[in-house]
């Protein structure tokens, strides 16, 4: 048996930050973490073609303050702000408080690993080989400034009766290291074969003491 451990978990309150920023005891404790993962979802699903990679819940005794990494900014508030404006009253509804929504352009999306795994997982949707769509996601994240990439699928690759696993990395991805930028995702991509995993790492560069934390 192997000791894995999260890339992010690894770092928290070292080189990253915490995505829910709040202070509860008791059973409030568990019902504002469940309340937190329904925000997540709704949004999720009402946002799915905006690329958003990260959501940042803050609260406030009356409000919850939201701020959404997103690909494409203006999806998310939508034309003359109705998007917005609908996500906002209905996350309102759902939380009991007021809720403030701020969005962040992701202007590099090949560096949000995130993003470059749902763009893997459109491709083996769509019956792309997986070594091409992996090398092609992979060189698209070098290209726009990566130190490093790791891509990591496990499944029925290519509709193979046996389940095995696939990767392909470039660069360095120093995954011991605590001050290294390291960006980690795990998802599944549903295809006509079954479930098929998909791990990405993204190095960045390192974070020296002294420099902000990234969420």
């Amino acid at each position: 048996m192997g000791r894995k451990v999260h890339p992010t978990g690894f770092r928290l309150g070292i080189t990253k930050k915490h995505q829910s920023r709040w202070y509860a005891e008791g059973q409030d404790y568990t019902r504002l973490i469940a309340e937190d993962r329904a925000i997540r979802e709704e949004i999720h699903k009402r946002l799915s073609h905006a690329g958003v990679s990260k959501i940042e819940i803050e609260r406030k005794p009356k409000q919850v303050i939201l701020t959404i990494h997103a690909a494409k900014p203006g999806v998310v508030i939508g034309r003359k702000g109705v998007t917005v404006t609908e996500l906002r009253k209905d996350l309102g509804e759902l939380t009991g408080k007021r809720v403030k929504i701020d969005v962040e352009e992701i202007k590099k999306p090949e560096l949000d690993a995130k993003l470059v795994a749902e763009n893997i997982a459109e491709q083996l949707a769509r019956r792309v080989a997986h070594k091409r769509a992996m090398r092609r996601a992979a060189e698209r994240t070098m290209k726009a400034g990566a130190k490093g990439i790791m891509i990591r699928l496990g499944g029925r690759l290519g509709g193979s009766e046996m389940a095995r696993v696939d990767d392909i990395r470039m660069g360095r991805i120093p995954r011991h290291t605590l001050r290294a930028d390291i960006d980690y995702v795990d998802m599944v991509a549903r295809t006509t074969y079954g479930v098929i995993g998909i791990k990405v790492w993204i190095y960045k560069g390192e974070i020296l003491p002294g420099e902000p934390m990234t969420v």
